[in-house]
This record gives structure tokens, sequence and C-alpha cells, in this order.
């Protein structure tokens, strides 16, 4: 009982931690293909939102943020596959080793 006791305790005091950690990122749904180059060379199809899809679709591409200088891997491909080529506020945690972030939110951008 006291071993639980403590685990619910730290537990607790992690929380505030993972709290403090959350930020919100702004930038362009792409895929990881194209975030750096730009769409042009591949032109997958005739929008960047098409594009951004069909690289997904067909060379196993990720959806990425790509906030202007750097690109984030994103932990919920669904959630970004509503938004290609489309500016948007992710709410989320990010793993800098990795620049992935774990997405808690997507919305379009205002």
């Amino acid at each position: 009982m006291k071993s639980v006791a403590v685990a619910l305790l730290m537990l607790a005091a992690l929380a505030p931690a993972s709290a403090q950690n959350r930020r919100t990122f702004t930038g362009v749904i792409t895929d990881d293909m194209c975030a750096e180059a730009g769409h042009a060379a591949m032109r997958m199809g005739p929008t960047d939102a098409e594009c951004t899809t069909l690289c997904v679709m067909l060379h196993d591409a990720q959806y990425v943020l790509l906030d202007g200088k750097t690109v984030y891997v994103l932990s919920d491909q669904a959630a970004a596959a509503t938004f290609p080529a489309q500016k948007v506020s992710i709410v989320g945690v990010l793993d800098a080793r990795t620049r992935t972030i774990r997405v808690e939110s997507i919305a379009a951008a205002k």
C-alpha cells in the first residue's frame, strides 16, 4: 500500500512539469519529402495540398510541420492529414532530441 502511495505522489509531481513543456507551434502541414525543398520538384498534384497527400500515400512520407525554418515530425498523422498544406496551430510537447511534437490538438491558424 505504501508503494502505491509513493507512486501516486511521484506521478503528481511529474504532472506539472509535463504541462509546463506544452507549447503552441505554428506553421504549415507538409510532408517530409517536400518540407525543405518545396513541392515544385516533385509536384505530385496540381496543388501543394494534393502533393502533400500523395507523397504520404504513395511514397511513405510523413506529415510534418514546417514553421519556416524547422521541420517537426508529428505524432498524430491522422489529425495532420486533415490539414495538408494549411497553416495550423499545434498544441503539444516537443521532444527536442527527435524534433517530434507529441500532438495534443491541431487547428487552422487564425
